[in-house]
């Protein structure tokens, strides 16, 4: 399992390109945060989202994961992955974001208010069940099935994103899927 604590500076940024002088001698290259924000921005929004299942917490977690980014920028921009440090941050935070929305509904339940909903672009009723159903899931499967599918990553950047083995991440995608498709036959959404 890749270390993403690691400091090794392979990353190049679109914006940066620089070439080493000596083929036996690498030059560090400094990607900028503005470039990196450009790249990968729109894919993490995205990922907050589909663990959150609302757009307006999707871009708070964006924006909470991109800021603590931003904060230890000279040393999340040499690590061999960046994107995966911040992909994992969003995906702690949604955890978080989680446990407060089910306090607050309990909250707003006991006040007999309704909540509000956020406005979401619309989805067709069979992919907001999956989601929905997804959103279900444990914590760790939760994270598995969305950055798998939402994120099309592949299992060793999902380990190298949640911090688990490689084995790991496959027994929370088996368990998922299976859970998915009885849920998902029993209520007929597929």
């Amino acid at each position: 399992m890749r270390d993403l604590r690691r400091v090794t500076p392979v990353s190049v940024d679109r914006e940066t390109k620089e070439s080493p002088t000596d083929a036996d001698h690498r030059v560090p290259v400094v990607r900028t945060f503005d470039g990196f924000v450009r790249e990968h921005g729109r894919r993490l929004v995205g990922l907050a989202y589909t663990l959150s299942g609302s757009r307006s917490a999707a871009e708070d977690l964006t924006q909470d994961a991109l800021l603590a980014a931003y904060r230890r920028w000279d040393e999340v921009s040499q690590m061999d992955d960046p994107a995966a440090w911040v992909r994992r941050v969003v995906a702690n935070r949604s955890v978080s974001h989680i446990r407060r929305r089910m306090s607050e509904a309990k909250g707003l339940t006991r006040l007999e208010l309704e909540r509000p909903r956020p406005d979401v672009p619309p989805l067709s009723a069979e992919t907001e069940a999956i989601w929905a159903e997804v959103r279900r899931l444990p914590r760790r499967q939760r994270q598995v099935i969305a950055l798998r599918y939402y994120d099309q990553l592949s299992m060793s950047e999902i380990a190298d994103v949640l911090g688990c083995s490689k084995e790991s991440v496959n027994t929370h995608l088996r368990r998922a899927r299976t859970t998915l498709a009885r849920r998902l036959s029993e209520g007929d959404v597929t």
